[in-house]
């Protein structure tokens, strides 16, 4: 929380108290110490950043690989795409039937067929990181090289989005555990033992978690910047000879830095174009109400069943566009949560394919696309690597109520786009069914390697191992990326 109010700064240093300077150190779940020592830390990783961001658009719960990116043909009825295919603008390519919009711009994508976490249950840990043996997210691993927070913007480097971020006053119930927000912020957001100073800040609608980043003293009150500094410098003469914070030179300046930078503004979609906000909506395309509890298709013979949907929002396309804005204020990693794509369709906690894919896909379909426009037209293409994907797929054969299938650990969807790397093509193939790779397999620890190649310069770090902490090295330096995206 970075709170000084005018009482507090009229007063001086001997106003400001050691609480309310402290409060700073709230921010992103970061200490006072780490405010400004993630920055110090990391300073030799920014020699090595690429300066680009990765939006990783995590489908939790399991997304069937047959429907989206790789539907078979010549197969039996309860094995094809039951939502149909589509032709896209590569030569022989085809993707399921609800992603015509994304079939049009395959030549700016390239899907992995033989991918797979070969895990079939809902552990979110291997493709969230990599299987890193630190047991750390992707984004706080990229976070231990970039360093926490942006150094000129002040936005958090690893950031979690979830709907709550887009409609603060949303109200979604409590799913399964699986598909919970504690679970989110616990696995989507966590750091494993490299610390919590690179846990995901996770925007969750609370209308004081973005107050703590705004400026609470007017602007014109800081025009001199030495000014604060000496306000700073007071606070710590006198923290000094109590002993109670080291270094606080380095923070004070920090936190000045943050003050005016208006980091709540990222945040904020109404500082956008409304015609952008109309053109990434996908809130018309379903009614989310309908799946909420006391909705029409909450009940299952007439007893209060689908739970996992819960947390299903129709507000992802105004979620990619705060992923969009994010990126551009200079945050390293998002993550972009889109629950619950379990489409048992057993009647128990999830409905099955049909719906699934008619609210889900449909709703990925249109807010990739926009996206990506998006980014084209500004220029940012290059500038930013979109990952699709899920902790597993499903299994191909629909033997539940509503074309429903299973989990299935053998092959995984996975979409990229942009980044700089080699677009417009269908990497590895799966076999005739959908089961498993017919390929060379790739898995999240060649996902992980190819997310840190795309961010950082590993031929600067051969010459220089040092530049990043070896937590970073060992992966850019004896990590295997999908090499036919580079």
């Amino acid at each position: 929380m970075l709170t000084i109010t005018d009482r507090q700064f009229a007063q001086g240093p001997s106003g400001m108290g050691r609480r309310d300077f402290l409060r700073i150190g709230s921010l992103c779940g970061l200490s006072l110490p780490g405010l400004l020592t993630n920055l110090s830390q990391a300073a030799t990783g920014r020699d090595v950043y690429k300066k680009k961001s990765v939006v990783f658009l995590f489908l939790q719960g399991g997304p069937p690989q047959v429907e989206t990116f790789d539907p078979k043909f010549d197969v039996p009825a309860n094995i094809r795409s039951c939502t149909g295919e589509v032709r896209t603008n590569l030569p022989g390519v085809w993707f399921g039937g609800t992603f015509p919009q994304m079939a049009k711009r395959a030549d700016r994508m390239a899907v992995v067929r033989s991918f797979a976490t070969n895990d079939a249950s809902h552990n979110h840990i291997p493709i969230l990181t990599g299987r890193h043996p630190s047991g750390a997210a992707m984004g706080a691993l990229c976070a231990r090289g970039t360093g926490t927070l942006h150094p000129r913007t002040g936005i958090p480097m690893n950031t979690v989005i979830i709907p709550e971020a887009v409609q603060p006053d949303l109200k979604l119930g409590q799913p399964t555990s699986t598909f919970g927000l504690p679970r989110i912020e616990a696995q989507v957001a966590g750091a494993g033992t490299i610390g919590s100073l690179y846990k995901g800040f996770v925007r969750n609608g609370n209308p004081e978690q973005l107050g703590n980043f705004n400026l609470k003293l007017p602007r014109d009150r800081f025009v001199d910047r030495y000014q604060l500094l000496g306000e700073l410098d007071g606070l710590k003469r006198s923290l000094d000879r109590t002993g109670e914070v080291d270094e606080i030179s380095q923070v004070e300046r920090q936190a000045y830095d943050l003050l005016l930078r208006g980091v709540a503004d990222a945040f904020d979609l109404s500082k956008e174009d409304p015609k952008t906000i109309a053109r990434y909506d996908t809130s018309h395309l379903f009614d989310m109400r309908d799946y909420h509890e006391g909705g029409k298709y909450f009940l299952f013979n007439g007893k209060k069943r689908l739970v996992d949907q819960l947390r299903w929002s129709n507000l992802l396309g105004k979620e990619m566009l705060l992923a969009r804005r994010l990126c551009e204020t200079g945050c390293g990693f998002v993550t972009v949560v889109d629950s619950s794509w379990d489409f048992h369709g057993n009647g128990a906690n999830n409905p099955g394919t049909i719906v699934g894919m008619d609210t889900r896909g449909a709703q990925v379909a249109h807010a990739v696309s926009a996206f990506l426009d998006d980014l084209q037209e500004r220029g940012m293409s290059d500038d930013v690597l979109l990952v699709i994907t899920g902790e597993m797929g499903r299994s191909p054969v629909k033997k539940n109520k509503d074309a429903g299938t299973d989990h299935h650990g053998a092959l995984t969807p996975l979409l990229l786009a942009g980044g700089g790397l080699k677009m417009g093509q269908v990497i590895g193939r799966s076999d005739k069914t959908g089961h498993r790779p017919a390929s060379t397999p790739y898995t999240p620890e060649n996902l992980l390697a190819t997310i840190l190649h795309t961010m950082f310069d590993a031929g600067e770090l051969r010459v220089t191992p040092e530049l990043l902490p070896p937590v970073l090295s060992k992966i850019l330096l004896e990590g295997k990326p999908i090499k036919e995206l580079f």
